[in-house]
């Protein structure tokens, strides 16, 4: 194991050593509200495309609303010259998660960087979540609307499906268990249609197979998710695994992918009790496509601090004082440890107990009540087989939201929020 103290963006350097000849790399956030996380994620992301020719960033977050962004950065006709106009679009609860200041600054980053190369050089930025149902509804009508309207009797048969349910498409799923409230048919007929038309090239094409595919993801989690249990959490992780192999393919031959997630999300599930739970994530299925040596998984940890959550399920964010993390947990030990940063590469023959032996690991959601520390928010974990590396940071801050106009949106992660 290698330790190296972070004071500035090249103390990096024996991590991108690490992730030299990987095709994906997946850095997490131990919460979706510290402003050090994202700083420090940032600064790695940039040196990912800047010097090792990364393609893409994929986010943990609505392929509509980061289609906007991905316009804007990549500097596309129509597209938004200052990326924070179209994360300020940004309006299913919890905005903050990406419609935030710091995000908002690579954003800019990466529009500077992409103007100065070719059309077909430039690094995207994409959404790899399930949810944004009604929004890609939407957004295939236009599609098909102007490219194939012989296609739009597909797309309004499946939104006549749900429409009895309004915008609370949890609702679908409560039906579904008493009578037939199935549009699992009218979607895949959609999802057919659109993937035909969808084949011939151009970023529109594929954005609209992008759509339906979420459509049909939704349909099956939103069925999923009122049975309990962890099948809607795996129909969920492995939709965004599926959308980070079309975007792979989408890039070409020598594309390589940048994931922005929980950890709870890009840690490898066989090294936590969610194996045991039958929960999968998107860094074990990633490791399980296209192999361990092909992806690195980076996770986040700290030990007290500031947070931007939400007390409870849709109301405002505010920010919330982290306790000190509980005597015997990851993070305790780093405390004792460490440096106030530091980068954490695991390997070789010299890894020591607390990283190969299980100990608790903190994870904060959307959600938080710091009151719940003593017996709550924090996954068994043994580091060395869930991540790559670690990023540590001692103290943090909570991070900085943009206005935003926000509106409820679905259930989602309840009551998980990660």
């Amino acid at each position: 194991m290698l330790v190296q103290r972070l004071g500035a963006p090249s103390d990096f350097d024996p991590l991108l050593e690490r992730v030299r000849d990987a095709r994906i790399v997946m850095i997490g956030e131990a919460t979706h509200g510290n402003y050090d996380y994202y700083r420090l994620r940032e600064q790695l992301t940039r040196r990912l495309i800047a010097e090792c020719g990364f393609s893409f960033v994929a986010v943990e977050g609505d392929w509509p609303d980061c289609d906007r962004v991905h316009r804007s950065v990549i500097a596309a006709p129509g597209g938004a010259v200052d990326p924070r106009t179209a994360l300020e679009r940004f309006e299913r609860w919890p905005t903050w998660m990406w419609a935030n200041a710091e995000v908002s600054r690579f954003c800019a980053w990466l529009r500077a960087w992409n103007v100065e190369r070719p059309e077909d050089a430039r690094a995207g930025f994409h959404g790899l979540d399930v949810y944004s149902l009604w929004e890609s509804m939407q957004a295939i009508f236009d599609y098909l609307g102007e490219e194939d309207p012989t296609s739009l009797e597909a797309a309004q048969d499946a939104y006549r499906c749900f429409e009895p349910y309004g915008k609370r498409v949890e609702e679908y799923g409560m039906a579904s268990r008493f009578v037939s409230a199935r549009c699992e048919e009218e979607v895949v007929r959609l999802l057919a249609r659109t993937r035909e038309q969808a084949a011939a090239d151009g970023p529109d094409s594929f954005s609209a197979w992008q759509n339906a595919e979420v459509v049909a993801g939704a349909e099956r989690y939103y069925r999923a998710m009122v049975h309990g249990g962890p099948e809607s959490w795996n129909i969920r992780d492995t939709h965004m695994t599926d959308t980070l192999d079309r975007l792979l393919e989408r890039y070409g031959p020598g594309a390589r992918g940048i994931v922005w997630a929980h950890n709870t999300h890009i840690g490898d599930a066989r090294a936590t009790e969610m194996a045991a739970d039958g929960m999968v994530n998107i860094g074990q299925l990633a490791r399980e496509r296209h192999g361990a040596d092909e992806v690195v998984l980076v996770g986040f940890g700290g030990y007290r601090g500031t947070v931007t959550a939400a007390p409870r399920w849709g109301s405002p964010a505010e920010a919330m004082v982290v306790p000190p993390a509980r005597p015997g947990s990851v993070e305790h030990r780093l405390h004792e440890l460490m440096p106030e940063r530091a980068v954490l590469v695991f390997g070789g023959d010299d890894q020591p107990d607390w990283v190969t032996g299980t100990a608790d690991h903190r994870a904060i959601g959307v959600v938080y009540d710091p009151s719940f520390e003593s017996w709550g928010n924090y996954v068994p974990t043994r580091l060395g087989e869930r991540y790559d590396a670690f990023v540590w940071c001692d103290e943090t801050t909570a991070l900085h939201p943009l206005p935003a106009l926000t509106t409820p949106g679905e259930m989602e992660t309840y009551p998980a929020g990660v």
